[in-house]
């Protein structure tokens, strides 16, 4: 399983979690909030933004009824129609130009989740350094292979998708040329229960797919994802807002600037903690072996004295011989005259 390159970043075990600030439609159909999104998301130390690259005329029908009506009582977008909900949400094509420019200014890696072909060849011609295929759409074979086609990382998200389907769609990928792959785990429900997460799926996917893994969450918080850091997730996704109360699309599962500066923060520290297999102290603990207990002489002896329990303690600091010796030294005697406070060695029996 080697290392993904996307951009100046690299994607593996050896490097902190590549975060991602997904934008979606919490633009609210203002170019200078998304702007001020790019800049946000690069202030609060994501190493990405991604973009949804899509019309509503792309997307479905519009009809205003039946399926394509949302009267789920618990759904954040209900009384829209499909089309309505997407309208609403996409982000003008036109606008893709600057927000790459913007986000490139900043040090950012920016690329989008494309929903049909003629956004494929529309973010190719931005030259976008990988691809995100989204949860609703890794069933969409004709699309993974164009995708996959063009020889650049693809991320793919695994919501809704059966063990049989992922399977089918990892070989879609790599049949049409995929050689660089991370797949998300991802709970398709917004906003998603902790439950719902399942993060032992990480390490089991990445080995049974041989790929990357990491996480495209919808929980509110970020514990989720820094807990899924121990489980190998190296890359992860989080939907980001300027400010939740101004209620746009997204907004009611995203991240604001301070929440995401900290996801930022605590992930890489996860990740540092991870370190590797490791047993006995550290360069650092070294000096503190010093405050572990040992064996000292309790009271004044003279030469030729028999150790016992009366004059010999199992006391700190550690200067002394380790208190696994002590059976060993009872009864043994001093070969000289030595003081209380004297740590006991082998060079005094």
């Amino acid at each position: 399983m080697n290392d993904i390159r996307i951009g100046q970043h690299l994607i593996g075990p050896d490097h902190p979690p590549f975060i991602i600030a997904e934008m979606s439609g919490n633009h609210g159909h203002d170019l200078d909030k998304a702007l001020r999104l790019v800049e946000a998301a690069a202030a609060a130390g994501a190493q990405a933004l991604k973009l949804q690259t899509y019309t509503a005329d792309t997307m479905t029908l519009d009809i205003r009824e039946g399926e394509f009506f949302i009267d789920d009582p618990s759904s954040l977008w209900r009384g829209h129609s499909l089309y309505e909900l997407y309208q609403k949400a996409h982000t003008p094509w036109e606008w893709h130009a600057p927000i790459f420019e913007r986000a490139c200014q900043l040090g950012l890696e920016v690329f989008s989740t494309p929903f049909d072909a003629s956004a494929v060849e529309f973010l190719e011609s931005l030259g976008v350094p990988c691809y995100k295929i989204a949860s609703f759409e890794n069933g969409d074979l004709p699309l993974i292979r164009q995708v996959a086609s063009t020889g650049k990382p693809l991320i793919m998200s695994t919501g809704t998708a059966t063990l049989a389907e992922l399977v089918e769609a990892v070989a879609a990928a790599r049949e049409a040329g995929c050689r660089e792959l991370v797949l998300l785990k991802c709970t398709s429900s917004y906003p998603a229960e902790p439950t719902d997460a399942h993060l032992l799926t990480l390490p089991h996917m990445a080995e049974l797919f041989n790929c990357q893994a990491g996480l495209s969450d919808h929980t509110l918080g970020t514990a989720v994802a820094v807990a899924s850091v121990a489980l190998g997730a190296r890359v992860i996704e989080k939907h980001f807002t300027l400010d939740r109360a101004e209620a746009d699309v997204d907004a009611a599962f995203s991240l604001e600037p301070q929440e995401f500066a900290q996801l930022v923060k605590d992930t890489h520290l996860a990740w540092q903690a991870l370190g590797k297999v490791h047993y006995g102290p550290t360069n650092k603990e070294k000096k503190s072996r010093r405050f572990r207990r040992s064996l000292y002489i309790a009271r004044d002896m003279e030469a030729g004295e028999r150790l016992t329990l009366e004059n010999l303690a199992c006391v700190r600091p550690g200067e002394g011989l380790a208190p696994r010796y002590l059976e060993t030294v009872l009864g043994r005697t001093v070969n000289r005259a030595v003081k209380k406070g004297t740590p006991l060695s082998w060079k005094l029996i």
